[in-house]
């Protein structure tokens, strides 16, 4: 086929640091696996996630999500060269915290001294869905800065609703000793201080990206079905899960990892299924948990798969 066009990748160099010492065990992967492009791994080999997070995972500047790490590995040790799924994913999960633990360390070493209100800038990758993940050039917050802002917003808001509520009491007060003074002899509304509203957990679905209701899948192939859900409620989402409810002829995971995502940010959540042998119709209903598998959101109905399989 002859050289790919474009610039040619520059290797990441594994002593530059754990993000780029994980980038460079992904390069070596890639290799080993015949040096596809990250264009084929996200299209004809099957990655939830666009090739461009893919290109991303394996230049080693940023550290990439998880669910982006296993894609890229899922398609070139298992699926490639036929590596054990539950040992390929030990594997470089392990790989994986490490790299994030010795970043998040390095970070924290680097701002000692600074102010701990600072809020910094979040760096940023794109999603591991075969779309990018919130919507077409959306990027995602990094895992570290993300936990360390929220963090730093804790006492921040404290301090926030404590001035509110002192500024209000305050209004009601002075209120109280101008009324006699208006001439106004007819009874007026006492001020109420401001309240801060609850912390509270919502959702919303959006829209089936890949495979609306109804659509016909050849048997025995396999394909991603993507949802996008939005965070609508006012709590960070993290260590989320899809769980499957139910089993049918189709095969899927019993659960799906939900990256980290903030109050009002849309997620896109891939699941990779397998059409049955035989023509029927496959109707997958999924729940969002924790990490325990207690079910969020009881109010919520289940998001579900529905196809016909011919």
């Amino acid at each position: 086929m002859g050289a790919r066009p474009g610039r040619k990748p520059v290797q990441p160099d594994p002593a530059a640091g754990p993000v780029a010492a994980l980038a460079y065990r992904l390069w070596e992967l890639k290799t080993k696996a015949g040096d596809p492009s990250y264009a084929e791994m996200s299209t004809r080999m099957g990655a939830a996630a666009s090739k461009s997070s893919l290109a991303a995972a394996a230049r080693g500047q940023v550290l990439p999500t998880w669910e982006t790490t296993w894609e890229f590995v899922r398609v070139l040790a298992v699926h490639r060269l036929k590596q054990d799924a539950a040992e390929a994913r030990r594997e470089w999960r392990a790989h994986w915290e490490r790299a994030a633990s010795a970043a998040r360390s390095e970070t924290t070493e680097g701002r000692t001294g600074h102010d701990e209100t600072s809020t910094g800038h979040i760096g940023t990758t794109e999603d591991h869905t075969g779309h990018d993940e919130t919507s077409t050039g959306r990027i995602e917050t990094e895992v570290r800065t993300a936990e360390r802002l929220e963090r730093r917003a804790r006492p921040l808001l404290a301090r926030r609703t404590a001035m509110i509520a002192a500024v209000a009491t305050a209004g009601a007060a002075l209120f109280t000793w101008l009324a006699p003074l208006s001439g106004n002899d007819e009874p007026t509304a006492s001020a109420t201080p401001a309240r801060a509203a609850s912390p509270y957990d919502d959702s919303a679905f959006e829209q089936d990206v890949t495979h609306p209701d109804g659509t016909v899948v050849k048997t025995g192939t396999e394909f991603t079905k993507i949802w996008r859900i939005r965070n609508t409620g006012t709590i960070l989402w993290r260590g989320r899960y899809l769980t499957r409810l139910n089993d049918t002829p189709c095969r899927a995971p019993k659960r799906v990892e939900i990256r980290m995502v903030q109050p009002g940010e849309p997620v896109d959540i891939a699941v990779r299924v397998r059409a049955s042998d035989s023509p029927g119709r496959c109707k997958i209903y999924w729940k969002m948990t924790d990490e325990t598998g207690t079910q969020l959101l009881s109010a919520k109905k289940p998001i579900f798969l529905d196809v016909v399989v011919g």
